[in-house]
């Protein structure tokens, strides 16, 4: 049999269906072991790759050419049902990684490198089966060492979530706690934005209320408040990783929140004022800046009014 046969045999002997164990899996699986035409199995590796450096080897060795196109596709439908059964870790040098870095990346999982290696020798056979009898075990701890990592937050009204670690998500759950409470009070949180799950939140029909509907093209904004008193809907952003309300994401949002019967305010949130000085020539008017760092304070980015929209 050719390496890709071979792999595709090991993943089927692993229970992985058609699906996963087609050529495209089987050639994934390859790149991750780091196994040539030539290879030994026993010269398997479990070195951290990202999606990329994957897609290289397999054009690089095999030949095998996949579009620039299908990495989410190799994500979505190979990797990450890969790492449902443990056949993968991801980020073992860093596993509250933000689920958007560019730094995310894969490795064979050591229990499954044992059983991988030792393909073809008599052995194999009884590593099989201890590998698939403890493998709910390692799963279940696994995803309970996931979710520990995971960000606790409490919305004003009482309600609990949890947001994926690290990133932007930080800066939101300071969002939540003491900007909210202080600028926001009472306010009903309609929206939270979360990197691993868009719509960590999402009180659609109160917004349809307030004459916005958005599809799950609309870029959202981080966190969006409405304060009921004051017939105001706050639009966040959290800036930690990527830009604040600049012209053209205020247009962006203007145009997605154009039918609200709400006025509209906007804010930029920073981690820290180091950070927001990267941003202040781009910080558009009539917006407000917030700091993590200084929770009590608000910059605004104009004279005439001091948090609130403008026609």
């Amino acid at each position: 049999m050719s390496k890709i046969e071979e792999a595709q045999e090991i993943l089927r002997t692993l229970g992985f269906d058609r699906e996963r164990s087609n050529e495209r899996a089987a050639l994934i699986l390859l790149a991750l072991a780091d196994i040539r035409p030539d290879s030994s199995w026993n010269d398997a590796t479990n070195e951290m790759y990202g999606t990329r450096a994957i897609m290289d080897f397999i054009r690089d060795v095999y030949d095998v050419d996949y579009a620039a196109n299908t990495r989410e596709t190799i994500r979505r439908f190979t990797l990450h049902q890969f790492s449902d059964a443990l056949l993968v870790e991801q980020n073992r040098d860093q596993p509250d990684r933000p689920v958007n870095s560019p730094k995310w990346n894969y490795a064979i999982h050591p229990m499954a490198l044992t059983v991988i290696k030792a393909y073809g020798s008599p052995q194999v056979d009884e590593l099989v089966a201890e590998y698939l009898d403890d493998r709910p075990r390692q799963i279940e701890t696994y995803a309970a060492a996931r979710e520990m990592r995971r960000i606790p937050v409490t919305l004003p009204e009482g309600k609990a979530l949890t947001l994926s670690p690290g990133g932007q998500n930080v800066l939101i759950k300071q969002m939540l706690d003491e900007l909210c409470s202080r600028y926001t009070p009472g306010g009903e949180v309609l929206y939270v934005g979360d990197a691993d799950q868009k719509w960590a939140h999402f009180d659609q029909k109160r917004l349809k209320d307030l004459g916005v509907e958005v599809d799950s093209h609309g870029k959202m904004p981080d966190l969006v408040v409405y304060m009921w008193d004051k017939n105001w809907l706050v639009l966040m952003e959290a800036a930690s990783s990527h830009g604040p309300v600049d012209a053209k994401r205020y247009g962006e949002l203007s145009k997605l929140f154009e039918g609200s019967t709400a006025g509209l305010v906007y804010i930029s949130c920073f981690p820290d004022r180091k950070t927001m000085r990267k941003y202040l020539a781009d910080i558009a008017w009539e917006t407000e800046v917030w700091c993590a760092d200084a929770p009590s304070h608000m910059v605004h980015f104009n004279g005439e009014r001091f948090l609130g929209p403008y026609d």
